[in-house]
């Protein structure tokens, strides 16, 4: 009998000698970004100013290196990332600070706009709802301002 319970023992210590080893041998978790989608639908420069300011905050808060945010933009939308708006400096800041603007290439197209009219650096997808669809299959948050 004590021959079973002798070697018993010696295995359970074994096991915890070479425990601490195997658990360090294990990668280290990866730690995975925020992504966050905004969608402005809106052609209403305050709502624009509003998804900037949310974008801006959230990278403040968690900092830029731990978030990826997409701003995608279709119908009325639209029509905040051409040049000539009240808030395109702001986009183009925003991009500065890694934000990623998506515009939609139907309401493009029904509003005959083409890249030329628009802020330079931005994506295009051939569907903003498709897009955001796509993202929320993806995992990221989602949030209409």
């Amino acid at each position: 009998m004590k021959t079973p319970l002798r070697f018993l023992a010696l295995l359970a210590a074994a096991c915890l000698v070479h425990l601490p080893a195997v658990h360090a041998a294990e990668p280290a978790a990866a730690v995975q970004k925020t992504r966050l989608v905004l969608q402005v639908s809106d052609d209403d420069a305050k709502k624009w100013n509003l998804a900037l300011s949310n974008a801006h905050n959230v990278q403040a808060d968690l900092g830029k290196a731990n978030v990826d945010i997409e701003i995608v933009a279709f119908g009325p939308g639209i029509g905040m990332l051409k040049e000539d708006t009240p808030v395109a400096n702001r986009v183009e800041d925003a991009m500065a600070d890694g934000v990623h603007f998506v515009a939609c290439g139907n309401t493009m197209a029904a509003q005959k706009l083409t890249p030329d009219d628009m802020v330079k650096g931005l994506e295009y997808a051939k569907a903003g709802i498709v897009r955001l669809m796509q993202r929320q299959q993806q995992g990221w948050i989602y949030i209409r301002p």
